[in-house]
């Protein structure tokens, strides 16, 4: 953490490299987490007005359903999902450019790895992660019945700090990689399950701290 805030100066050489992979990171996986969002959402609507039905207003679905998504099912599962297409891929990508000695060679052209590698894709991790709702009116009309901004900013900030996580993981981790192939197999390994624990981990402290 201490080097990736030193290298924060450095604009001329991780501002280009972000927008990349904010494509990279964002707009490439819009189609993951829309699909997630989607069929979550979905699902949840159908069970929650199965076990309603005849017993509470139906419109209560809209309520139940867009709090689970803003707060929970949402940046959790598009987290979990995005951890093991971009976690995985960054350290894929980066333990391949450690054990080739790239990452040597740009030290070497005096270029500094955290500022070339790791804000870039940090920062378009955290500005990327999205979340999603799909409504029809009854479902607004119970979404709006117990509706506060906080919810919507808790699920962003939520959202924010899972996509920091993820991608800070798999840069690490693939920075960290040694001896081959092999280690790069590891190393992406790691970085999914890594990710994954501590997603689940931020997830219930969020709810601890920013829910009383």
């Amino acid at each position: 953490m201490g080097d990736l805030a030193r290298a924060v100066p450095d604009v001329d050489v991780w501002g280009r490299l972000t927008l990349v992979q904010l494509r990279r990171v964002g707009v490439d996986s819009l189609p993951v987490a829309l699909f997630i969002a989607a069929f979550t959402g979905v699902v949840l609507a159908l069970q929650a007005s199965y076990t309603f039905r005849n017993t509470v207003p139906l419109y209560f679905v809209g309520t139940l359903v867009g709090k689970t998504m803003m707060l929970e099912l949402g940046p959790v599962l598009a987290g979990l999902a995005l951890a093991g297409r971009v976690g995985a891929s960054m350290a894929a990508e980066l333990g391949t450019m450690r054990v080739t000695e790239q990452v040597d060679a740009l030290e070497t052209l005096a270029y500094d790895p955290q500022s070339f590698l790791v804000l870039p894709r940090v920062l378009a991790g955290t500005a990327s992660l999205a979340l999603l709702d799909l409504t029809t009116p009854e479902f607004v009309k119970g979404l709006k019945l117990f509706y506060r901004f906080k919810d919507t900013w808790f699920g962003l900030f939520k959202s924010a700090t899972f996509g920091f996580t993820i991608t800070l993981v798999g840069c690490v981790v693939g920075l960290a990689t040694r001896g081959g192939a092999e280690g790069v197999g590891l190393s992406t390994t790691r970085a999914v399950v890594y990710s994954a624990v501590l997603l689940l981990v931020l997830d219930a402290f969020w709810a601890l701290v920013l829910l009383r």
